[in-house]
């Protein structure tokens, strides 16, 4: 298991960029809302407590996690840095499981080799609601505190590499 022993929330906060200029869409279902709230709570407090101005994050639900595609392929027309699209599936007794799963691993690795506006995959596929639990808030952290993380340094290498940045080396 990826996480065993592994708390998500724990980041050094001297390692990340300051996400005060940045703008931030973010996209929660609203399926397996429990789950996505803590998510989108761990989400929120990081980008905050890294310098995200309440100002500049977007928040818009969609139903489930496969409407996140289409949600975050408008997000990212709003004027924003980056999208972190937030969802839970939890495994059931049929095979939803994997058409939900692919569909929105697909769509949101499509989304970002289409788009310039990076998509943060945020979306828990469990076995069961316990996993989930554990990873939105519970032993193993917040998923979504990672992605929030992942969202900051992922709008730094854009405005980087359209020149904004310094370069160094080569």
């Amino acid at each position: 298991m990826a996480t065993e022993n592994k708390n998500l929330s724990n980041y050094d906060k001297a390692t990340i960029p300051n996400a005060k200029d940045f703008r931030f869409g973010i996209v929660v279902s609203e399926w397996n809302d429990t789950i996505t709230e803590g998510l989108f709570n761990g989400a929120l407090e990081a980008l905050k407590d890294c310098g995200a101005l309440d100002k500049h994050i977007t928040r818009w639900n969609v139903p489930g996690s496969y409407e996140l595609v289409y949600g975050c392929k408008k997000m990212q027309n709003q004027n924003v840095d980056v999208v972190i699209a937030i969802g839970s599936v939890i495994q059931g007794e049929t095979k939803h499981f994997d058409f939900v799963c692919d569909g929105v691993t697909q769509g949101i690795k499509d989304l970002n080799v289409l788009s310039d506006i990076p998509v943060i995959f945020c979306v828990l596929t469990d076995n069961n609601m316990q996993q989930s639990i554990d990873r939105s808030g519970g032993k193993h952290g917040n998923k979504g505190t990672e992605a929030a993380i992942a969202a900051i340094k992922m709008a730094q290498l854009r405005k980087d590499s359209n020149g904004l940045g310094m370069r160094i080396g080569y």
